[in-house]
């Protein structure tokens, strides 16, 4: 462990990085609260002048209902907002007009396309796996084919895949595997922070960067305002390491502003790769305890899937920059040589807010729908779409065993209040409930039958399966399976299930508050 200090800001960076990030981000909500009142006292003003103008937003208003209706998002998410345009059509309408219209999302859309375009060949694998995996099964061969047709990664069977069941774990092979590094080192994550965990990565980053190797850190800009500011990039520079923020925070009606990048891995001269739910922050190796103890999980993999996690990677660096020049994409992939495995297939996958495919969510939802004994899922936030929260209830109705470990100490005192009105829904149903007693549990994963698993950082909330960039790792009949069974079975030891407490449904107010808070959860 780096000494007390070590990898901290300077004089300088320590008084304004924190200080700075938060005041920036309370002054840009600020400028677009000013900026939305403006616009609404504007049009206000106008329908009283012109009362034809109410009309005309009125009949607008009833058009962009009827839209929404024949779009075909998440039935749980268009409810809300057309609850929102029926009930205040000139606020409902402005707010519409304001994120979609003025939003530049068509600007990133493209701008992936043409990363997308240019990478994607280079993830075509002569052999097709998709035969052998239906001579054993024919659901595991669907999923696949599910995240190769509509996703675009390929299932692998040459690859290695270690399960970590503490993030502690994966931090100290992660360094060793730094160590080796060659040629290049890619670390993507949602949040960095930049003190004692990121400090002993940083120290091995910049003897690399010294040596030749090639290292480039993207971070979200929303995800670790609260750690870092654009100090860090020009810190990382003077270490000879390439760094970028994702989607900067901006005082200016934005759409995309509220697509933030929450994946994390890092990627090893495209032979090793890291994922899982934690990012790079002191909290998730228990450093230090905010929440009591911290639980988090995560994988290395080692092989040819890698390629996949390395096209994650490419995307989201040039879709990070307006213009890059960057264009030799070929010498980042085909270099990891295939690895001797008993048996099983991985498929790395990435779920993006920008193709409309709700990629995470369809995983998991197919694999609690094809569930025949037992599914279980750890979450840190249980914030359900309707599609889900009935997939979970028709499971255990056909009586499949059906778990969800959420935390028992919350990060978040509203998301948990919100997490919790979903509990009556889920218990009715028999499906069981779980809160980790031990502190905050972070970990992303769901089991099925002791042959499907997923590990990486898609949370069962609207967030992850509509907003935010994230990715995971599918499992099928690895034994890498054994290992995730057994941390699910000690992890249900260390909770206390609540579900007897929750089967009858609220009443009264406090009724009316979940069904309020469930309505606002799209949101959120």
């Amino acid at each position: 462990m780096a000494s007390k200090g070590k990898g901290r800001y300077g004089p300088r960076e320590k008084k304004t990085s924190i200080k700075n990030s938060i005041g920036r981000v309370i002054l840009a909500v600020l400028l677009l609260v000013v900026q939305f009142y403006w616009l609404f006292a504007i049009l206000v003003g106008l329908g009283k002048k012109y009362p034809i103008l109410n009309v005309l937003v009125q009949f607008f208003a009833l058009l962009l209902v009827v839209a929404i209706n024949e779009n075909n998002r998440n039935v749980s998410m268009k409810v809300p907002i057309i609850i929102l345009i029926l009930a205040a059509p000139l606020l409902g309408v402005l707010l519409l007009i304001v994120l979609e219209i003025s939003s530049n999302t068509w600007r990133i859309r493209k701008r992936f396309k043409e990363i997308s375009s240019e990478i994607s060949p280079f993830l075509k694998r002569k052999k097709d796996l998709l035969g052998e995996i239906g001579k054993d099964s024919r659901r595991a061969k669907n999923i696949f084919r599910y995240l190769k047709d509509y996703a675009g990664y390929p299932s692998y069977d040459d690859t290695d895949i270690k399960f970590f069941p503490e993030a502690s774990l994966a931090l100290e092979d992660l360094l060793k595997d730094l160590s080796e590094a060659k040629d290049f080192i890619f670390m993507e994550y949602h949040a960095i922070e930049h003190k004692e965990s990121f400090a002993r990565i940083h120290e091995i980053l910049k003897k690399k960067a010294g040596e030749g190797v090639e290292v480039r850190i993207l971070y979200d800009d929303i995800g670790s305002f609260v750690f870092i500011n654009k100090d860090f990039i020009k810190l990382m520079e003077k270490d000879g390491i390439r760094a970028r923020v994702f989607n900067p925070m901006m005082p200016v009606f934005n759409l995309f502003i509220n697509n933030r990048d929450h994946r994390k891995y890092t990627v090893i001269d495209g032979k090793v790769a890291y994922t899982g739910g934690f990012n790079i922050a002191n909290e998730y190796f228990n450093v230090t305890s905010p929440y009591g103890y911290w639980k988090d999980t995560g994988v290395r993999i080692e092989g040819p899937a890698v390629d996949n996690i390395t096209s994650m990677f490419l995307e989201m660096w040039g879709v990070s920059k307006k213009r890059d020049t960057e264009t030799d994409y070929g010498r980042y992939f085909n270099r990891a040589e295939e690895q001797k495995t008993e048996r099983g297939y991985i498929c790395p996958y990435g779920d993006s807010p920008i193709d409309d495919e709700p990629t995470g969510e369809n995983v998991y939802m197919t694999m609690i729908n094809t569930a025949d004994d037992y599914v279980w899922f750890v979450t840190p936030y249980l914030i359900l779409t309707g599609e889900i929260t009935r997939a979970f209830q028709l499971a255990a109705q056909r009586g499949v065993d059906v778990r969800v470990i959420v935390p028992g100490t919350p990060d978040k005192r509203i998301i948990n209040l919100v997490t919790r009105s979903y509990y009556s829904e889920l218990a009715r149903f028999n499906v069981r409930i779980f809160e980790y007693t031990p502190g905050f549990c972070h970990a992303k994963q769901g089991i099925s039958d002791d042959i499907i698993a997923t590990c990486g950082t898609i949370n069962l909330d609207y967030r992850s399966f509509y907003h935010h960039f994230e990715n995971g790792v599918l499992i099928y009949d690895n034994e890498v399976i054994t290992d995730i069974k057994s941390d699910f079975t000690k992890t249900f030891r260390e909770c206390t299930e609540v579900t007897e407490k929750y089967k009858k449904p609220a009443l009264g107010l406090i009724r009316l508050a979940n069904s309020l808070l469930r309505l606002a959860a799209p949101f959120l």
